[in-house]
């Protein structure tokens, strides 16, 4: 996990791999954590994969310190 508060959008939506990185965490690492309900996500109509928003990737972050 990074150290510092990541730099994003808070009405931006990133793809797992985006958030598994902005976070400092592998992506499985990441699904785990969505399974285990810690990081909510979203998921897109047009293509149904799933995304975080900027908000809850913050949020998911200060919960973790």
């Amino acid at each position: 996990m990074v150290n510092q508060e990541p730099i994003v959008r808070a009405d931006g939506r990133y793809s797992v791999e985006e958030t598994a990185a902005l976070l400092g965490i592998h992506r499985n690492t990441l699904l785990r954590y969505t399974n285990k309900g810690r990081i909510l996500f979203g998921i897109r109509r047009s293509t149904t994969r799933k995304f975080y928003t900027g908000r809850e990737i913050v949020r998911f972050w200060k919960a973790q310190l």
